[in-house]
């Protein structure tokens, strides 16, 4: 017992004890959010316009894209894979909703097909990880350049444009919540409240950490293992196409390049939020915090004048630095875990 007359936890005193239940009570993405606090206050330190409410929102909506794909990576990347298609299908599936767009289909029903064919993609990246039982960041190495070889020849090289930019459709997402929030970058945040719940809170979500964990032991206890790795590669491939029709109804075109860049950006703010890529657990939250500090870096470096060919190199210090700080943080918890079995 202390003086206070409360009882003293074994192996430390009544102060350690709070001070762990402390950091209990703190959110996992903890880190992330005072690192995104600390990265906006410095560059509103040397470039105060960066704080104003229209940038920040701005900053928001620029990210979406990348955030959407990244959300939808954390499934692959809890069940210790990685897509590397993910440019293209966003890509490929913008085209397809454009081109029958152009056609003459609805526009919502063209972005409705649009969505299922990233779903599609995802199947057959799904189909032959399981079936050939190959891995399936090898299968989307050879899908990668297949879907960007297909994508060139629907849109026969060429940008497609929207054939009415005055539809429903693309004012939708030209406009702004309240006059202020940018649409898609509701879009992105409502995506992200579904995913969390998805990986939190349902059956499937359960599954797929399971499978992280230890896919042999979530095989024994009955988990079909190979249904959710396919279906978390159809769910990756129709997030893909979601974000590809939002991209074409927002800038009312795709070019032949869009997403080409977007696989390390999406990858690294999925890093950055704190999903391990030993897999086992991820944090949607994460995800689009990590998103939304890649994109403050990119923008900041804008605002701070810098040449932008910087920020290639500043994303990839900040991959190095969160596995690292993953790592620090992973081996600390494995040595308390030791020390209260032996201390037991």
């Amino acid at each position: 017992m202390t003086d206070a007359g409360v009882a003293t936890p074994p192996g430390g005193s009544a102060p350690t004890a709070r001070r762990r239940s402390w950091r209990s009570r703190l959110p996992e993405e903890a880190g992330v959010i005072i690192a995104l606090v600390a990265l906006i206050a410095l560059i509103g330190t040397a470039n105060p316009l960066f704080l104003q409410p229209k940038s920040l929102f701005q900053l928001l909506s620029s990210g979406a894209f990348i955030g959407m794909l990244a959300v939808g990576m954390v499934f692959v990347i809890v069940i210790r894979d990685i897509d590397l298609s993910v440019g293209w299908m966003f890509n490929f599936s913008a085209v397809v909703a454009g081109k029958l767009m152009v056609m003459g289909l609805e526009p919502f029903l063209a972005a409705l097909c649009g969505i299922a064919f990233g779903a599609f993609l995802g199947l057959i990246n799904g189909v032959l990880s399981v079936g050939l039982k190959i891995p399936v960041i090898i299968i989307t190495l050879g899908t990668l350049s297949a879907f960007r070889g297909l994508s060139l020849i629907v849109n026969e090289s060429k940008p497609i444009l929207a054939p009415d930019k005055e539809a429903p459709f693309f004012t939708i997402w030209d406009g702004k919540l309240f006059d202020v929030i940018p649409s898609v970058a509701v879009a992105f945040v409502l995506l992200a409240v579904v995913l969390h719940i998805l990986l939190q809170r349902t059956r499937f979500g359960y599954r797929v950490q399971a499978m992280g964990s230890n896919p042999d032991a979530a095989r024994l206890a009955g988990i079909p293992v190979d249904r959710t790795r396919i279906l978390v590669l159809v769910l990756m491939g129709a997030v893909s196409g979601l974000a590809g029709v939002i991209f074409f109804g927002f800038r009312g075109a795709i070019d032949t390049n869009s997403g080409e860049s977007f696989l390390l950006p999406v990858v690294a703010a999925v890093i950055i939020g704190g999903t391990p890529l030993s897999g086992g657990r991820g944090t949607i939250l994460g995800a689009v915090l990590g998103a939304v500090i890649i994109q403050a870096i990119q923008s900041g470096i804008l605002f701070l004048g810098i040449d932008a060919k910087w920020s290639i190199f500043v994303t990839g210090a900040a991959i190095i630095v969160a596995v690292t700080v993953d790592q620090l943080v992973r081996r600390q918890r494995t040595r308390r875990a030791r020390d209260v079995v032996d201390a037991g």
